[in-house]
């Protein structure tokens, strides 16, 4: 064994168990310090790791690979620190792209597993951001990730932006500026606590504002006391307006507890075909829809 690889299996050693939490080694700047001081590989050893990884499945391989990028994992971190997350965090779930990438690298592309890789981190990284910035999720089309990440940067010190900078924003990342003017609005919002903590302002906490779907509002009284009567004496009217089989069809497709008839078991009982039990179906409801908005 050479004395880069024996560096590198020692380091895999303390490290591995901190791929999945980088406070394992005590501190982030411990856990940085060590895996800046893991080895870098060269091209020819990290092909042959991944070719033995990919040949014949070797995990002690695959974590040589992971040991020796965890420093591009903490170099991609630092450059999501303003979004106000964690680095340890930010650091964890680019560790989970980087072992992704690990696991799909084919050494035979001849592309470096770094170049490979950070797209792989970038989009874990992306990903814990979103889920994580905000109570309420931020982002959730290809467009708005989109703008999730840039428009921070694009706008001229973080001022409001006028109309002719949301159309020039809007063209470079080829989105609509409406979309452009609604991520600035999400971006500049904060989360605000339901429940006020300062008990002296309780009565104008936002919790205050919200209706009490329990309550007895007057028009939703009304209006449940509306819809009752509709399904009470309304449908025994719209029924009431139908001929004998269209009420009997109706009521035996859809008045029935455990699920209603068929049409194929209609049509056996008044002798025509399900297609003729249907076209009656259709007249029926059709007639009722009339009768119970008359």
């Amino acid at each position: 064994m050479t004395t880069a690889n024996h560096a590198l299996a020692l380091s895999s050693a303390s490290l591995s168990r901190a791929i999945s939490n980088p406070g394992a080694l005590g501190t982030l700047d411990a856990y940085i310090a060590a895996v800046n001081s893991v080895p870098v590989l060269t091209a020819e050893q990290e092909t042959a790791l991944a070719r033995e990884l990919r040949d014949h499945d070797s995990i002690e391989a695959a974590r040589q690979l992971v040991v020796s990028h965890l420093r591009l994992v903490v170099s991609v971190s630092r450059q999501y620190l303003g979004y106000g997350l964690p680095q340890a965090d930010l650091i964890q779930e680019g560790n989970v792209g980087l072992m992704k990438a690990v696991k799909r690298f084919d050494p035979e592309r001849g592309v470096r597993l770094v170049s490979f890789a950070v797209h792989w981190i970038k989009a874990e990284i992306h990903e814990f951001i979103i889920r994580n910035w905000r109570l309420v999720k931020v982002a959730t089309t290809k467009a708005q990730r989109k703008l999730f990440f840039n428009l921070r940067s694009m706008r001229p010190d973080g001022q409001t932006l006028d109309p002719s900078q949301v159309d020039a924003i809007a063209r470079e990342l080829n989105v609509r500026p409406q979309d452009v003017s609604e991520m600035e609005v999400r971006l500049s919002g904060r989360d605000m606590a339901l429940d006020n903590q300062d008990e002296e302002d309780e009565r104008y906490a936002p919790i205050a504002y919200l209706s009490d779907e329990g309550a007895q509002e007057p028009t939703q009284v009304l209006e449940r006391q509306a819809y009752a009567d509709l399904q009470g004496s309304g449908l025994s009217s719209a029924l009431e307006s139908l001929d004998e089989r269209s009420r009997r069809i109706v009521q035996a497709r859809w008045l029935q507890d455990d699920g209603g008839a068929t049409l194929h078991e209609l049509a056996q009982e008044f002798g025509v075909s399900a297609e003729r039990i249907r076209q009656i179906e259709a007249a029926a409801l059709k007639k009722m829809r009339a009768a119970l908005s008359a």
